[in-house]
């Protein structure tokens, strides 16, 4: 029961992250990390497809995941590079892209999956989706998601500190599928 508890007030926690990040504070086109001044073919108003302006990456331009990111099936996060990996059983990557970090990140090091929720709304109104929460910091929960409208979290003096990393909708509609809770979640510098 008491773990039961701990995933409810992690759940909150995120739910309060969400309210706190900015519903007016939408990315301008190639305002996302790695993304292009010129808009990809077949990306969709609201964040269907990738990132305003970012081009879809060939398997050749993708960067490898990070070393010492461990083995087996796992997500990676990289704090400098402001991007997260999918990395199957066969170590190969299933997808990668950028993401948009808050105040607050995670140290590095191992971690799991330990809630996720499909679709919740923020009290600032902002539907998010495919929240994969895997660890906390000062209270606040950190995980993986995206706002429907778009929105990044707001990173600033002033600002609450927050613990979301938020990313493209369609990136985070992978992550839902790839990591159900126990999924490793390996951070790295």
């Amino acid at each position: 029961m008491a773990a039961l508890t701990v995933v409810a007030l992690a759940a909150v926690g995120f739910l309060t992250y969400q309210a706190a990040a900015g519903a007016s504070d939408l990315p301008a086109r190639g305002d996302r990390p790695g993304a292009s001044a010129s808009p990809s073919p077949g990306a969709g108003e609201g964040g269907d497809g990738p990132g305003k302006g970012e081009q879809e990456s060939t398997e050749a331009e993708r960067p490898p995941v990070p070393a010492g990111s461990g083995t087996g099936l796992r997500v990676v996060y990289s704090l400098k590079a402001e991007r997260v990996w999918l990395v199957g059983e066969d170590e190969q990557p299933t997808r990668t892209y950028p993401v948009w970090p808050s105040a607050l990140s995670p140290a590095p090091g191992e971690y799991a999956v330990v809630s996720r929720s499909e679709s919740v709304t923020g009290s600032d109104g902002v539907p998010i989706e495919h929240s994969v929460i895997f660890t906390s910091a000062e209270g606040t929960v950190i995980g993986f998601s995206a706002a429907a409208d778009g929105s990044k979290p707001r990173v600033g003096e002033g600002e609450p500190k927050t613990g979301g990393i938020r990313s493209a909708r369609k990136d985070a509609s992978a992550m839902w599928t790839f990591a159900p809770v126990g999924t490793k979640v390996v951070v790295v510098r």
